[in-house]
């Protein structure tokens, strides 16, 4: 594959620190704040991140075990998370070509739609479960994840970053 201009080849991913970074977003999602219906989804911004960088080791299963863990912790109707996680998974897979040739300026720009279905998807799913709608403060979730999405992406990614110029006699 080439690179696009200016971007650097990249070092294998620890699975460690994949899995250690999914567990975070899980802890973070875990805290108790009460009924907040603006907070970001972490885990939702690690899904996303993890399955275009990583499909091969983040995919729908884990999504779907990790969508049932935050429905059993909320008490939600369950598969509800589930279903969004996996669905946002396909979403970002199937976008995955195209958006690791932009900067993660631009990337966000273009999940944005894809947070807001998810989240418009969860809200349309609790309501026909509980019949009780969230307020229009549930509208700054996405915006909130896309403005995350760039400091997730250079923090994420710095562990794989390869110093430039390591040795003057290798060409890579």
């Amino acid at each position: 594959m080439i690179l696009p201009r200016g971007q650097q080849l990249l070092l294998p991913v620890s699975p460690a620190f994949m899995v250690a970074s999914l567990l975070v977003a899980l802890a973070l999602d875990l805290l108790p704040l009460g009924r907040v219906t603006w907070t970001p989804d972490w885990l939702m911004v690690l899904l996303a991140f993890w399955s275009m960088h990583q499909p091969r080791y983040v995919g729908m299963g884990v999504a779907f075990a990790l969508g049932l863990a935050i429905d059993v912790h909320q008490s939600t109707l369950l598969g509800q998370h589930a279903l969004v996680y996996c669905l946002l998974v396909f979403g970002a897979q199937a976008l995955q070509r195209r958006l690791l040739w932009f900067n993660p300026l631009w990337q966000a720009l273009q999940l944005l739609p894809l947070f807001a279905g998810a989240h418009l998807l969860a809200v349309a799913v609790g309501v026909l479960g509980s019949g009780v709608a969230p307020g229009w403060q549930s509208l700054l979730a996405p915006l909130l994840e896309a403005l995350i999405w760039p400091l997730a992406s250079v923090l994420l990614l710095a562990p794989q970053r390869r110093p430039p110029d390591q040795d003057e006699n290798r060409p890579l």
